[in-house]
């Protein structure tokens, strides 16, 4: 009888059932990953494929037409996967600050009460949010294939070429100094953020307003300013120049890296744009009221009134947008972008080693979201309600 009811208590015990729940889940994952495993196994033996990591060491045999380091055909697969990588992370960087620029721009502008600049930025969402990302990367692609020769370029400014293999422009000349500016730059970066933060708690405090825009400037551009002034001020263009059929040095631009960026950029601006919208109109709007009564400028009152706000309406769903530029960056390959998956495609295709391949641009795309996403957490901590 005691037995009977010592196993009642313990059934019905929520911590031990919820432990039961648990180690059972484990226990079918880890079954199921078994039977994959050794289903995979037994067929790549069955059809005399190898496998393992050995083939990262062995020579690619192919060129990629666009990196950030060198490469050539001679290098290994291992760094010609390294070279996908840093070219998929180049267009996603650059992509995530692009559409959040344009995305606030145009988010802001359909809340204006200028009728033409609203009407324009609504018709700008509707049509680019509602144009599947694939299109957009092949009409840009298409668009720029489509410009002059470059003997017949486009030229908006002097030294700059706009043409059907891309955009050259100049570009200054590397010296060892400008690492030291770059560390310079961060040190600013993180004055400016002090100083904002020390502005901040003055107007708490006082209540007094504290304009920090030139003073902010100042403190960013002193330190990288000042290191390279004491190292000489070394600055030499590397200029663009036309010899036979093509342009040599300065900056080079692929259409493919063109076509993608500008393709998923304005497809994620368009639903950053709604994402600032949506934030913008959260507020409640006796408060933007009240400060226009007092006769507040409309900047101030969006900078410090409806922004900081918003911003906690507006961060956790532009996280997913910037994880979403980050895979949609693999339709590179659909226009000959150079990127992780074009080059696992062609590591894949030469040594067989698809499983290896695969998982290697599912940790990579893996990593680099999870990265993404614990620095959007940290932000969204930052700019949420703190309670007193």
């Amino acid at each position: 009888m005691n037995m009977n009811k010592t196993d009642q208590s313990v059934l019905h015990n929520k911590a031990f059932r919820s432990i039961a729940y648990q180690a059972i889940l484990c226990l079918l994952l880890g079954s199921l990953a078994w039977y994959l495993y050794s289903n995979v196994n037994e067929n790549l033996s069955r059809q005399g494929i190898a496998t393992g990591w050995d083939f990262l060491h062995l020579s690619a045999g192919f060129d990629i037409g666009e990196t950030v380091i060198p490469f050539n055909a001679g290098d290994t697969y291992g760094r010609a996967l390294f070279v996908g990588i840093l070219n998929t992370l180049r267009v996603a960087m650059f992509g995530i600050v692009m559409a959040t620029i344009l995305g606030i721009f145009i988010g802001i502008a359909r809340v204006s009460s200028n009728w033409l600049l609203a009407s324009l930025s609504s018709m700008y969402v509707e049509v680019c949010r509602n144009v599947p990302v694939v299109l957009h990367v092949i009409f840009w692609g298409t668009l720029i294939h489509l410009m002059p020769a470059p003997r017949q370029a486009i030229i908006p400014f002097e030294g700059a070429f706009i043409m059907n293999r891309g955009v050259v422009m100049p570009f200054p000349v590397y010296d060892s100094i400008y690492p030291w500016v770059g560390v310079g730059l961060l040190a600013g970066i993180v004055g400016v953020f002090l100083l904002n933060r020390w502005a901040q708690k003055q107007r708490e405090r006082t209540g007094r307003y504290i304009s920090t825009l030139w003073s902010g400037l100042a403190v960013l551009i002193a330190p990288p300013l000042l290191i390279w002034l004491v190292a000489g001020a070394p600055l030499e263009w590397d200029v663009p120049a036309l010899r036979g059929f093509n342009f040599q040095g300065g900056l080079q631009l692929s259409p493919e890296f063109i076509a993608l960026l500008v393709g998923i950029t304005a497809y994620t601006a368009a639903f950053i744009a709604e994402i600032v919208r949506a934030g913008i109109q959260s507020v409640p709007h006796g408060q933007i009221e009240a400060a226009r009564a007092l006769g507040v400028r409309p900047g101030f009152v969006m900078r410090y009134i409806i922004m900081p706000q918003a911003l906690r309406v507006i961060v956790p769903p532009t996280t997913s947008q910037y994880l979403s530029l980050i895979k949609n960056s693999s339709l590179g390959v659909l226009i000959g972008y150079p990127d992780l998956v074009n080059v696992g495609n062609t590591t894949l295709n030469q040594t067989g080693q698809a499983v290896e391949a695969i998982a290697v641009m599912m940790v990579v795309y893996l990593s680099i979201s999870i990265f993404i996403s614990i620095c959007m957490n940290f932000y969204n901590r930052f700019v949420a309600i703190k309670e007193r």
